[in-house]
Parts: structure tokens; sequence; C-alpha cells
């Protein structure tokens, strides 16, 4: 349930007050000049499908994601070195890295000093080359643990989110956080408290809006009320689908309705980045390559958010 969560680990690998600002005025458009970014992830896994190894090719890797249309890339990352490796490669075939994915761990206080400085030596590298939002998702206590933080953890880790999100903010950049379905448990009090407990000023949200759906045991009403909760915090979006509760190959029609949600993402008055993460897990289907299968998903994607551009 947490396979993002390994392979990040395995591998080691700007803030505007929207909740105080007038609306955003949108003006419908044919979708065709709308950014469309991917996530690591996504290429990763798909890669893995076909027995590949996609950060062992970045060349060709890279060349693959320029040709399904897609305009950027957010690499996860855990170090500096990881952000070298890849820059190269994305100026070399013409995608962008407007965002950047990094874990942290957060909810113990000593540890959360070490990792904030990380993400800012991170995000000081990274500012240069046009990355303006650094997405993070507090590590749990234990990767795929039963455990749940405690309320003074959660406190702790409200706050290091405010402190991480008020540096960016000094840099230029944006802190949007992040959730899987751990978070969600225990009446989504971790979930919850990261929004409320912190300032809209300086913590966005990264509205991964199938771990919302999954995490709350499949349902569209829980996604659609963190949206109408805390929507004008959202200032990137993860994009994936399922069927029947199980990943789609594509992102398309299925369990989550995207053009009612698009329609109240929009409806809020932001601009959210947008980043495909379609993957797989057991019972996808296999009837499309990464490339089909990425193509597929940006076409639809710039469907559904044409007011977006």
């Amino acid at each position: 349930m947490h396979s993002r969560r390994a392979f990040l680990k395995n591998t080691t690998l700007s803030v505007a007050a929207l909740s105080a600002a007038p609306a955003i005025v949108l003006h419908a458009g044919d979708g065709k000049s709308l950014h469309i970014a991917s996530n690591a992830y996504s290429w990763a896994v798909f890669y893995q499908r076909e027995g590949k190894d996609f950060n062992k090719s970045l060349d060709q890797g890279f060349a693959d994601v320029a040709t399904t249309g897609i305009n950027g890339y957010e690499p996860g990352v855990g170090g500096i070195e990881e952000v070298r490796k890849v820059l190269p490669f994305l100026k070399q075939h013409g995608l962008e890295m407007r965002s950047l994915y990094v874990n942290s761990s957060l909810h113990e206080q000593a540890e959360a000093e070490r990792s904030m400085a990380q993400v800012l030596e991170i995000a000081r590298e990274v500012k240069s080359v046009g990355t303006r939002i650094i997405v993070t998702n507090p590590n749990p206590i234990r990767w795929g643990g039963p455990e749940d933080k405690t309320d003074a953890q959660l406190r702790t880790q409200a706050s290091a989110l405010n402190r991480l999100g008020r540096d960016l903010a000094a840099l230029g950049m944006t802190l949007a956080y992040h959730n899987h379905d751990i978070e969600l448990r225990q009446s989504a009090r971790e979930f919850h408290h990261m929004m409320t407990g912190t300032d809209a000023k300086y913590v966005g949200l990264c509205l991964d809006a199938h771990w919302i759906y999954r995490g709350t045991g499949n349902s569209n009403v829980a996604l659609f009320d963190i949206v109408e909760l805390y929507g004008r915090r959202i200032k990137e979006m993860h994009l994936r689908q399922s069927k029947n509760g199980i990943w789609s190959e594509t992102l398309g029609p299925g369990d989550i309705d995207y053009e009612a949600l698009a329609s109240a993402v929009i409806q809020k008055g932001v601009k959210p980045h947008l980043v495909l993460e379609i993957a797989v897990e057991n019972g996808t289907p296999k009837t499309l390559s990464p490339v089909e299968a990425h193509k597929q998903s940006v076409e639809y994607a710039r469907r559904v958010f044409a007011k977006l551009s």
C-alpha cells in the first residue's frame, strides 16, 4: 500500500496566501497549452513492469517521457546528488522541473531538524532551474506499520511543516503537503491536523486524489469534502485513476469523476500544478507500453483540465 514510499526509500532514491486572496479568474481554453508533468514513480513502475529499470537508462527514459507530450518531470529524491543526476537529461530532452517530491521525517524534533535542513539544501539547489514547488510526505513511524502518531508528535510535525514552509517561502518557493492512506486513519486526524495546525500562507496541499479516495474507503464523498474544506490551498494535484478499486493503466473515466473534480477545484479559484502519477499494481491491465499509457493520460488530462490553460 505504500509502494511509492518504499520506492523512494530504496533508491534513497511563490507562496501566495490564496486563502485570503481574491479568486483567480479562469478563462476557458482548449487545454493544448496546459503544462502537464509526470512523477518519477509512474515511470519507475511502468518500466519495472516491462522488466526495465528507468534509472539505469535515463537518456532513453527521458526521451520516452518527452515523446508523450508531457512537459515536465517531478523526481522523487533523497539528496542533492540524485537531483544533479537527472538535471542534464531533463535539459537535453526539453523537460521542466517545476516541482520536486522529497520525503521528510518531522514527528520527532531532532530528526525534524535534520530533515528540514536536507529539504532546504535540495531546494536551494533546484531553485535556479525553475523549481518552485517542494512536495513532501512526512514519514510514518514505521514503514508499513500500524502505529499512529501521538498528539504530541502531530503537533511537532505540524510545527515543522510551518517552519519549513516559511523557509521555503523566503526562497520564493512553495511547500505542498502530500499524503498517502495512512494519514487518513483514525478519522483522518493526521491529515486534518496538517491542514488545520499549519498556516495556509506557508503550507499548501498536494491533492493526491486517488490516495484520498482509497484511504477513505473508496469514497468520492470524502475526496470532494477535502476539496471543499481545503481547496484554496491546493498547489499541486497528483492524478491517478482506478476501476473497481484497482489502479488503471491510464488516466481516464473510472472510479473518480475527474471532470467533476476539475470543476470543483477550478471553482475554488486556484490553478494547481498538474502531475500525472498513473501506476500499476496487482490486477492492473497490461495492454499499453509506458509511452502509450502516458500519452493517452496526458491527452485526457488536458481535455478535463482545459479551463486551467
